[in-house]
């Protein structure tokens, strides 16, 4: 099978071609149809994320077809079509995972960085980490919703229920949350890179109130923010723009250095918090939502030898909605 691989951060991945892999008891493997781009391989790849595993098949926004499952495998049967997320597994027995909280688990695995993932034709996942699809999204727009709409989806919940919502970096997540916040009847306030008019654009057209660069004053005072662009200075300028009581949502897996700043922005009962990976809850929740609130997602189709291409395109901001990657 064709793979894309990252032998050593920084450079880029080689097309290589690997066996197909066979699953263990407890796993499926999996025939790749789509697979996401995500601003965490970007951090992988570029080695801000310290590598657990290399060589490594980066890519874990995954669609595919079941093509075999191992002897111990129930609840899934070859044909079906399944999404492999982030999380790619968990202990089961620790205080986090007992009190659900498996997305703090010390012993978690995760697809693309401790595991391979799905930069190539084939891969291999446990099949109790596997999440089901709703039919209404085909392959290439049903990828990135298993991070881009995870992820910001448990950011979402963590923001709390304030009706006026800024999305700092209007990216693959925010283009999805935007879409959902407005379905439920909340305002939207995009932020983008001052001068990034094609984004703020975008943002208008899924929905959002207002658009402006990310030190603007939006017209109204914010509820709670979510910060999808890895930029630490961006947390005072947020809460700058918030309300008394607003949270404000740090979702990304790296972020730049958080500057100082006066107490003044937080107190008020402010607060600033991160999200860390995800549950199976927050998969069964969110698919869940997206078969009745239909999301449109943009998929900036790659074929997957242009892997590297995709993560060039992500890294200088060229497209707006998610680069996907399709085999064959």
């Amino acid at each position: 099978m064709l793979a894309m691989v990252l032998e050593r951060p920084g450079a880029p991945l080689k097309a290589t071609r690997l066996p197909i892999p066979a699953p263990g008891p407890d796993e499926v493997l999996v025939r790749v149809l789509a697979c996401g781009v995500c601003r965490t391989d970007l951090h992988i790849v570029d080695g801000e994320l310290p590598p657990h595993r290399l060589p490594l098949v980066p890519g874990h926004e995954i669609v595919g077809i079941v093509a075999a499952a191992g002897a111990q495998v129930q609840d899934l049967r070859v044909g079906q079509r399944v999404g492999i997320p982030w999380l790619g597994g968990a202990c089961g027995q620790c205080e986090w995972c007992t009190s659900g909280r498996e997305n703090l688990c010390e012993s978690a695995s995760f697809t693309g960085y401790d595991r391979d993932g799905g930069y190539a034709e084939y891969t291999v996942a446990r099949a109790d980490f596997c999440l089901l699809l709703p039919g209404l999204y085909d392959d290439r727009h049903a990828a990135p919703l298993l991070c881009a709409g995870l992820i910001g989806y448990r950011a979402y919940a963590m923001a709390g229920q304030g009706r006026r919502l800024g999305l700092y970096g209007f990216g693959a997540a925010a283009h999805i949350i935007a879409q959902l916040a407005v379905g439920q009847g909340r305002e939207v306030f995009a932020f983008t890179r001052p001068g990034d008019e094609h984004s703020q654009q975008f943002a208008r057209s899924l929905g959002a109130s207002w658009a402006g660069a990310s030190g603007d004053a939006p017209p109204k005072p914010l509820d709670a923010a979510i910060l999808f662009a890895p930029t630490g200075e961006l947390v005072p300028q947020a809460l700058a723009a918030s309300n008394k009581g607003a949270t404000v949502v740090c979702a990304g897996i790296h972020m730049s250095d958080i500057p100082s700043f006066p107490y003044s922005l937080l107190w008020g009962e402010r607060c600033v918090r991160s999200v860390a990976n995800l549950t199976r809850a927050d998969g069964t929740a969110f698919m869940a939502l997206a078969a009745q609130v239909p999301i449109r997602t943009a998929p900036v189709v790659y074929p997957l030898a242009q892997a590297n291409q995709a993560l060039e395109d992500l890294r200088a901001g060229r497209f707006d909605g998610a680069a996907v990657l399709v085999p064959g």
